[in-house]
């Protein structure tokens, strides 16, 4: 007689926030599919409901709350993890039905939820590995061909807007030898891009001394500059993100130059005015930033720099926003995000004076972003007739659409293509740039002979 399997148990998952959210959970849900669970990719479907949740912004949690809500109202069996996990009274008071809440990676405390909420009969036939362990296993959420990779958690700043540090911690960086193997493990299954991610990628190792570590066989520095080094020998684009310009970080500019890290940086400067970085608290505001750009376009002259900035902070005068104005149009930065400053619960500045009316800040956000796509449109123009090497996305039967080396995934532009049906996504192919917007680039792939 044949042996009837038991099903294994659904789980379905709404992730919210940033990538490094994503990442946390690709390696919830990649520790359950190890044990035997199934994937649910709608709500009737599963048999719990994992919500992990962003909590750096109000919006951002009111966000969280209303998918919190939702998932309860079109499921009813809801676990809570993530940043709003430190909110756990605030959520159960909202939603006592949650079956339980947790914190931002405390992956452990979340898979034990689901064990209890929707255990797996155990089965020598259903097991993926023997007693359902499984080291480093992880079910990507991006596509095939790129893969965000968090080389450390926590932050050590205390930047006055911010309330990471009490959401994830101080720095915790991993060693380089894992990071460097699961590197290798996603390049192997089909990840051509890989997206450095962390709160703060330049400080990445300074809480374990910089101690190196074998990989083989030689060592290897838990520092930025020798992390992009062997991550360039791994995988054929490396992308760094959350980068603050510290002054070590001149030194990966000649591994952009030769072609082994993308000639791409993403620092989160968030203002230019002297005065408003001081309120910030934020670090590395020198005056000679301006002078380390044109030194690095000096050396990589094909280098995008991507930012975020932050209007109507508490305290910002006209004059404070005409600096950082006049900054942009010196910078000129190839890609800028801009937010209305939004006070945060737990965050010191909110005890700042001369908060800035509503009115004021949609105004100057509306000018800042009018200024830097000015800035992007005319940076954009200039590369019409050159052959870039671009990254494909999606593939249709009219054309696909991939990016530039200067364009991250779902935050910069993208690069339509003509004639391109042929294309799969994740090659990497020379494309004729023939048009620009403000944002985005045209063109058609060209024939490279055999």
């Amino acid at each position: 007689m044949a042996t009837v399997l038991p099903s294994p148990p659904r789980v379905g998952m709404v992730s919210l926030g940033c990538p490094k959210n994503l990442v946390d959970s690709e390696r919830i849900l990649g520790k359950l599919r190890s044990e035997g669970y199934a994937m649910s990719p709608d709500y009737q479907g599963a048999d719990v409901v994992l919500v992990n949740t962003c909590g750096f912004l109000d919006s951002a949690k009111e966000e969280s709350l209303e998918a919190i809500g939702e998932a309860i109202a079109e499921n009813g069996r809801v676990i809570v993890t993530g940043c709003m996990g430190k909110e756990a009274d605030a959520i159960r008071a909202r939603f006592p039905q949650v079956l339980a809440v947790t914190g931002a990676h405390q992956y452990e405390q979340v898979v034990s939820a689901v064990h209890q909420a929707a255990p797996v009969a155990r089965s020598p036939y259903l097991d993926l590995v023997p007693g359902g362990a499984v080291e480093d296993t992880e079910l990507k959420l991006t596509p095939r061909h790129y893969s965000y990779l968090k080389i450390s958690e926590g932050c050590n700043h205390r930047c006055s807007f911010c309330i990471i540090p009490s959401l994830r911690g101080d720095l915790a960086s991993r060693r380089p030898d894992a990071i460097l193997r699961e590197a290798e493990k996603l390049v192997a299954a089909g990840t051509k891009e890989l997206l450095v991610i962390s709160q703060d990628t330049s400080a990445y190792g300074v809480d374990i001394r910089h101690e190196p570590r074998a990989w083989k066989g030689r060592e290897v520095k838990p520092h930025m500059t020798d992390l992009a080094r062997e991550l360039g020998r791994i995988a054929p684009w490396v992308r760094l993100h959350y980068v603050y310009p510290y002054p070590h970080v001149d030194h990966v500019i000649p591994l952009m130059a030769e072609g082994l890290v993308l000639p791409y940086l993403d620092i989160p400067f968030q203002h230019a005015s002297p005065s408003v970085l001081k309120r910030m608290k934020r670090p590395a505001n020198d005056a000679k930033v301006l002078e380390r750009i044109r030194g690095w376009r000096e050396v990589c002259p094909d280098i995008a720099i991507r930012s975020s900035f932050v209007v109507g902070f508490p305290g910002e005068t006209e004059a404070d926003f005409e600096y950082l104005l006049d900054w942009l149009d010196e910078a000129q930065l190839d890609r800028v995000g801009a937010f209305r400053f939004e006070p945060v619960e737990g965050a010191a500045a909110n005890a700042l004076p001369d908060h800035v009316p509503e009115a004021v800040k949609e105004e100057r956000y509306a000018r800042v972003m009018e200024r830097t796509a000015a800035i992007s449109a005319a940076k954009l123009q200039l590369k019409i007739g050159r052959t870039l090497p671009v990254i494909i996305d999606e593939v249709g039967e009219e054309g696909a659409t991939g990016r530039s080396q200067a364009d991250a995934p779902d935050i910069d532009g993208q690069v339509f293509l003509r004639d391109a049906a042929h294309l799969r996504a994740g090659d990497i192919v020379p494309v004729l740039i023939e048009d620009a917007d403000e944002h985005d680039l045209y063109g058609a792939p060209v024939e490279v002979d055999a």
